[in-house]
């Protein structure tokens, strides 16, 4: 990579229910989320998680893998869900009577 290459910085975020990661990343422009992932080393610390078809979001909003990041983005990584939120305020709901 030539030294005056663009260069972009992301912050890639990963939350589990016991603990979480924060990895700030500098990358050439033109980085895809799954790239920006496999950069962040997150993959090898996440014991126990598959994150082979891992959801991500950039600032809280849905992105495929192939989306290419821009600078300040923040790259989070969605753990899939364990039941559908509609199910659970039906659940808190009836719990509630």
């Amino acid at each position: 990579m030539p030294i005056d290459a663009p260069m972009i910085r992301i912050t890639v975020v990963c939350a589990l229910p016991m603990r979480a990661w924060v990895r700030e990343l500098e990358l050439p422009a033109g980085t895809t989320a799954a790239q920006a992932l496999e950069r962040s080393g997150l993959r090898g610390q996440t014991d126990g998680h598959d994150w082979a078809d891992v959801a991500c979001a950039v600032h809280g909003k849905p992105i495929s893998a192939m989306t290419v990041l821009r600078d300040g983005d923040r790259l989070e990584l969605l753990r899939p869900l364990r039941i559908d939120p509609k199910q659970a305020r039906r659940r808190r709901a009836r719990a509630g009577d």
